[in-house]
């Protein structure tokens, strides 16, 4: 399989590439060139099969002629043998066809770990078979700065800079990301928003000089195979759930659109799902854009689900690329006009098939308090800021009642332990594990949001480290 960027001026790439690229040159993201598919008997033969194996099999086109069979199978094995249920991602029935999924069972206790416990094992195969090292420049609004870390500390051919705004992420997520001691760990606080370290990352690599000097790679959702782990837990629910002889809906609280976009994959590959449901907070550029047709940015609003606090959803430009034909001249010139103006209007070609597919939905910090009370009153689940805005958006906007709907929840509640307790009176306690998290000492540097200084820091850093 040969991969494509979606400006459409970047060259195609195996697997292998697309993974030590990530963004690609001509500042688009890739994509697949094409959808592989499954077919009824294909997706039947999943039902049963414990969740590595369903992850390796709806991964293997994707990697196909890069990693053999055999030892893929064994990467995912052992991905996933850390977890802390034997399921993995296990499903809970909420409500009449309404369930809920657990991604937050990982070593970080949030979804991102489903996908990055793969990365960090990718990156140690691929290096270590040409014998090369990168520097993964990565930008986080929580939790995808310490699955990240978990994934690559300690890897001789990895160093890894973690950037997040300063004062807008959870103490739990702040230290999940602070407190790793390993050497090639570096975390940076930047003064300023999530969509500022994003903007500040995709700087970093269109900057090509800089990029190429540094080696530079990814571990944010702009790189392909920080998605494709993903698509699984999505074929895992649908399948479970009786597909492909019965379609399912899914439910997404959603920031960057990595997560929801997985599932739009799955769709892509021949699951049946009929509906798409998008949970905002009130950063609701996503919704908006459902409602209006008119995609337009507004300030970012701090609120109780940090990681949902983004105007600029990148991999929302994936799914653009499909509703622009793959035209990527249309698209280029549709996303150049957008960051000049900071608004995009679609025409009936792309937003028709947008509102067929996907539905919005948001809360505010008081409606969130209020479901969170409330789902634990009446059903004793304790669940986080996010994930209740996924299940909120399941229950309100399904279209369907005869369809499973499977919100996901994204993670575990202790890592916003002031909302939940706010919300319920219940305290979540962290794992064992992480009971000393607030004992350990922090490691992190605060720097102004300049590009200069950032580009200064990584390379004063990689050289102290003889890595330059």
């Amino acid at each position: 399989m040969k991969y494509i960027s979606t400006r459409g001026q970047a060259p195609d790439l195996p697997f292998d590439d697309v993974l030590l690229t990530g963004l690609a040159r001509d500042g688009g993201l890739y994509v697949p060139d094409q959808w592989p598919t499954f077919s009824d008997a294909d997706w039947r033969a999943l039902r049963g099969l414990p969740y590595w194996e369903i992850a390796t099999r709806v991964m293997r086109p994707y990697v196909a002629g890069v990693i053999p069979e055999d030892v893929f199978a064994d990467m995912v094995r052992d991905a996933y043998a850390g977890f802390g249920h034997r399921a993995v991602a296990p499903m809970k029935q909420l409500g009449d066809n309404l369930w809920l999924m657990e991604l937050f069972h990982g070593p970080t206790l949030a979804f991102k770990d489903m996908a990055m416990q793969i990365l960090g094992r990718l990156f140690d195969y691929v290096l270590s078979k040409r014998g090369e090292t990168v520097t993964i420049v990565g930008a986080t609004s929580g939790d995808t700065g310490s699955a990240a870390i978990e994934a690559c500390r300690d890897r001789e051919a990895i160093e890894c800079f973690i950037l997040y705004p300063h004062g807008r992420v959870s103490d739990v997520q702040r230290r999940q990301m602070t407190t790793v001691p390993s050497d090639n760990v570096h975390c940076i606080a930047l003064e300023g928003t999530f969509d500022d370290c994003q903007d500040a990352v995709k700087a970093m690599f269109n900057d090509i000089a800089f990029r190429d000097a540094r080696r530079l790679s990814a571990v944010n959702s702009i790189n392909w195979a920080r998605i494709m782990p993903q698509i699984a837990y999505y074929v895992a629910a649908a399948v479970n759930l009786g597909a492909p002889d019965r379609p399912v809906s899914f439910a997404v609280p959603t920031g960057n659109f990595g997560n929801i976009f997985a599932a739009y994959a799955a769709g892509k590959m021949g699951l049946p799902i009929a509906q798409y449901i998008i949970g905002s907070n009130s950063n609701d550029i996503l919704t908006r854009t459902l409602e209006t047709g008119h995609m337009s940015m507004a300030q970012v609003v701090p609120t109780l689900s940090p990681s949902m606090d983004i105007q600029v959803s990148s991999n929302f430009e994936r799914l653009l690329f499909d509703l622009y034909g793959r035209d990527g001249a249309a698209l280029t010139e549709a996303m150049t006009r957008f960051r000049a103006d900071g608004t995009l209007s679609f025409g009936r070609n792309q937003w028709d098939p947008l509102k067929a597919q996907f539905t919005g939905f948001r809360m505010d910090d008081t409606q969130t308090r209020e479901a969170i009370r409330a789902v634990h009153q009446s059903t004793g689940e304790l669940l986080d800021p996010h994930s209740i805005i996924g299940l909120m958006a399941a229950e309100q906007r399904r279209a369907d009642p005869s369809v499973p709907v499977v919100a996901m929840a994204t993670a575990h509640p202790a890592k916003f332990p002031a909302a939940v307790e706010e919300a319920t009176g219940v305290h979540p306690a962290l794992p064992p594990r992480m009971a000393d998290l607030f004992d350990r000492p922090e490691r992190f540097t605060v720097l102004p949001n300049r590009l200069d200084g950032l580009k200064d820091h990584i390379t004063s850093t990689l050289t102290t480290r003889g890595k330059v």
